[in-house]
C-alpha cells in the first residue's frame, strides 16, 4: 500500500512539474511598439479575419478555422454577445456553442491566434447588439452610458468573461493577443470616461494584453483615450483612413479593426457583394505598408434562431444569412474571393510561416419536397391572457422574443373609423372576428387601418411579430411589441384610447422549438399558424431548406431554430447544418404568420442568397 501510494505521489508531483514546464514554456509576450506590433519581441503583422462562434455550428467550428488558416490568416477576431451568455440575469451559459474558451482553444490548435471582442456591446447585425432583452424593463435604462445599472449589470457580464478567457492570454500560454473595449463607441458617443471605466472593468476581469478601441476615421476622435490604442474601420481607401489615424495617433502600428470585403443583408432590399479586384488592391496596399487588419467578415455564418438583428431609421430588420459575401461562404466554402486573398497572402509569410492546404468541403445533401400536413392555428393555441388597462410592450409582460396577441372589444358603430396603433415593433396583423382586415409593417410609415362599420360588438385581436431589436445608433433602446397606446382619429383629428384589453405573450426561443401546441390537419392557410413536417433521411450533410412556398416566420428543425424566412427576400433559403440533422426521422416546426401559397418544402445543394420579389404578389388578397 505504502509503494503504491508512493509512486502515486510520485507520478502527480512528475505531471505537475512536466505541466509547469509546459506552460512555462507556452507563455509568450504581444505588445505596441512604437512602429509595429511585437509577438514575443519581434515584429509582427495580424493578417486576420472576423467569425463568430455563435453564427456557427458547434461540429464545424474546427472546420471554419482550418478554412481561416488556409486562406492565410494568422488570426482570428470574434465577437461575444451578452445576451447569448446571460439569457436571463445572473444565469451564465458558456457551454455548447456559446464555449468560447473551446472556440480559443481550438483557434490556437489551428494556429492561429485570437482578437477578442467581448462587448458589452457589440452591434454586429445581431440581436440588440448583443445586449440581453431584460435590460429594456429597466423603464429610465440609459444603454452605453454611466447608467449606474447598466454599469453594475455590464461588469458582472464582463466580470464573468474574465473567468472563462483571462486564463487563455498569450501571457499566460493562450492565443489571446489584444482585447476590444466596447465597440465604435465614436459613432454613439462622446463619454470617454465611460470608455475608461469599461477598460478599467476589463483589467479587473484580468485581461493584461493590449486594450484597443476600435471606429471609423471620422468617428475615432469621439472616443480616444492615451490609454486606449485605437484602430480605424474602413472599406475602402486605407492610405485616406490611415492617415486619419495618424493624426489622432501619431505613433505605433497602423491598423484596421474592420475591413469590409462585402457587406449584410436586410429583407426587401438587394443581396449585396463585394468586387474581388478592390478587396485585393486594398489588401495589399495594408500588406505593402505593413500595416495589421482585420477582414469584417472572413466567414459571416447565420444567425440563427431569433438572433438577426435591425438597423433605424427607417426600420430594416436583417436576414438569418450572415454570408455577407465573405470569403468563406455561410456553409463553409471556399469562393473565388478567399482563392484570390490566399495567393496574395502568400507572397506575404513572415518567417517559418506556411500555408496549409484548404480542408474538403462538407458533404451537401438534398431533401426530395415534403408537406406539413399539421397545423397549430396561433388562436387556437392562445395560454392564458393578462388583462390590462392599456396595451404595453413586451418586455413589460417579462417576454423577450416572439409574438404577442392583443384582444379588446370594440362596440358597435355605424361608421368606418380609423384605428391608430402607436407604435408596433415590428409586424401586426389586425383581425376583427378572426377576419383579417389589414397589417402594419415598421418599415413602412402607415401604422393606420380602417375598422369597417359593424352593427354588433366585435373582437379586435392585434397580432404582432417581434422581428429583432435595432443593434446600431440612437435607436437601440428598441421594445418590442405595442409601445404607446391604440387610439381611433376621428375625421377631424380627434382622438379617443382603446383600452381594457386582454394580452397573451407567445415568447419563442433560438434553441427550443415550440411545445405544448395542439395541432389539426392543415387547412385555413391564411392565418398565423404552426406547422408541423417531417422527412426522412439516410445519409447527413448540409442543406438549404427551400422556403419559396412560404410567407413569413420562423423555422426549427429537430428543435434547432434556423432563423427567420420572409417571401419578400432577398433570402429564399435557409442554411441547415449536417450535424442538426439524423438518419430516419427528421422534425420541421414553421410558424408562418400570413400562411403558405403550399405547406411545401425540400432541400437544396445551393443557397437562395439573391431572389427580391416585388411588392404586391401577394399569396393572400389581404396580405401587403
Amino acid at each position: 500500500m505504502i509503494k503504491r501510494i508512493f509512486v502515486l505521489f510520485t507520478g502527480i508531483l512528475l505531471f505537475l512539474a512536466v505541466s509547469s514546464c509546459q506552460s512555462q514554456h507556452d507563455k509568450g509576450s504581444f505588445t505596441i511598439g512604437k512602429g509595429s506590433f511585437l509577438l514575443n519581441d519581434k515584429p509582427y503583422v495580424i493578417r486576420s479575419g472576423e467569425m463568430h462562434f455563435m453564427r456557427i455550428p458547434e461540429a464545424y467550428w474546427e472546420h471554419r478555422l482550418k478554412m481561416a488558416k488556409a486562406m492565410g490568416l494568422n488570426t482570428v477576431c470574434a465577437y461575444m454577445f451578452w445576451n447569448a451568455h446571460e439569457e436571463k440575469p445572473d444565469e451564465f451559459n458558456f457551454s455548447g456553442r456559446r464555449d468560447v474558451a473551446k472556440f480559443c482553444r481550438l483557434a490556437q490548435k489551428e494556429g492561429l491566434y485570437v482578437i477578442l471582442r467581448p462587448g458589452p456591446y457589440s452591434c454586429a447585425e445581431w440581436e440588440f447588439g448583443g445586449f440581453p432583452w431584460w435590460l429594456l424593463k429597466k423603464k429610465d435604462l440609459e444603454l452605453r452610458t454611466r447608467d449606474p445599472y447598466y454599469m453594475e449589470r455590464a461588469k458582472k457580464y464582463l466580470m464573468e468573461v474574465g473567468k472563462q478567457l483571462a486564463p487563455l492570454q498569450i501571457t499566460k500560454g493562450g492565443p489571446i493577443i489584444m482585447v476590444q473595449v466596447e465597440n465604435e463607441y465614436g459613432s454613439y458617443g462622446h463619454d470617454t470616461v465611460y470608455m475608461g471605466m469599461i477598460r478599467d472593468i476589463l483589467k479587473e476581469a484580468g485581461f493584461e494584453v493590449p486594450l484597443f478601441a476600435c471606429d471609423g476615421p471620422s468617428q475615432m476622435i469621439n472616443d480616444k483615450r492615451s490609454d486606449l490604442f485605437s484602430v480605424v474601420n474602413f472599406g475602402g481607401n486605407p492610405e485616406g483612413a490611415f492617415k486619419a489615424l495618424r493624426k489622432l495617433q501619431p505613433e505605433g502600428p497602423l491598423m484596421c479593426g474592420e475591413y469590409y470585403p462585402g457587406w449584410f443583408d436586410s429583407w426587401g432590399k438587394p443581396h449585396h457583394t463585394g468586387k474581388i479586384a478592390p478587396v485585393i488592391k486594398n489588401l495589399k496596399w495594408m500588406l505593402d505598408h505593413k500595416a495589421s487588419f482585420s477582414i469584417y467578415m472572413a466567414h459571416g455564418g447565420t444567425s440563427f434562431g431569433l438572433w438577426s438583428g435591425a438597423n433605424c431609421p427607417p426600420f430594416s430588420p436583417q436576414t438569418s444569412s450572415y454570408d455577407y459575401d465573405a470569403p468563406i461562404s455561410e456553409a463553409g466554402w471556399e469562393t473565388e474571393k478567399y482563392d484570390a486573398i490566399r495567393q496574395l497572402f502568400s507572397k506575404y509569410l513572415q518567417e517559418g510561416e506556411s500555408i496549409p492546404a484548404i480542408p474538403p468541403k462538407n458533404p451537401v445533401i438534398t431533401i426530395p419536397a415534403f408537406q406539413a400536413r399539421e397545423m397549430a392555428p396561433v388562436f387556437d393555441n392562445l395560454p392564458k391572457g393578462i388583462s390590462d388597462e392599456n396595451p404595453k410592450n413586451m418586455e413589460e409582460y417579462n417576454e423577450g422574443y416572439g409574438c404577442i396577441v392583443y384582444r379588446t372589444s370594440l362596440p358597435a358603430s355605424k361608421t368606418a373609423r380609423k384605428l391608430h396603433i402607436d407604435e408596433v415593433h415590428d409586424y401586426a396583423i389586425i383581425l376583427l372576428d378572426g377576419k383579417r382586415i389589414g397589417t402594419i409593417d415598421r418599415r413602412k410609415t402607415n401604422n393606420i387601418v380602417s375598422i369597417p362599420r359593424h352593427d354588433q360588438p366585435v373582437q379586435l385581436d392585434i397580432f404582432v411579430e417581434a422581428m429583432g431589436r435595432v443593434n446600431y445608433g440612437k435607436y437601440i433602446h428598441d421594445r418590442k411589441g405595442i409601445t404607446h397606446k391604440v387610439e381611433f382619429i376621428d375625421d377631424d383629428g380627434n382622438t379617443e384610447k382603446v383600452k381594457k384589453w386582454t394580452v397573451f405573450p407567445l415568447p419563442l426561443s433560438s434553441d427550443r422549438a415550440p411545445s405544448d401546441l395542439s395541432y389539426e390537419k392543415v387547412k385555413q392557410l391564411n392565418k398565423p399558424a404552426f406547422y408541423r413536417a417531417t422527412f426522412t433521411l439516410d445519409k447527413i450533410g448540409d442543406v438549404f431548406l427551400d422556403m419559396r412556398k412560404w410567407n413569413k416566420g420562423l423555422v426549427w428543425v429537430n428543435g434547432h431554430g434556423l432563423g427567420r424566412f420572409w417571401n419578400i427576400g432577398p433570402t429564399q433559403t435557409m442554411y441547415l447544418p449536417g450535424p442538426w440533422l439524423k438518419k430516419g426521422e427528421n422534425e420541421v416546426i414553421i410558424l408562418d404568420v400570413n400562411g403558405p401559397e403550399e405547406p411545401v418544402l425540400q432541400g437544396l445543394d445551393q443557397p437562395i442568397l439573391d431572389e427580391l420579389h416585388v411588392p404586391g404578389q401577394a399569396l393572400h388578397p389581404t396580405q401587403e
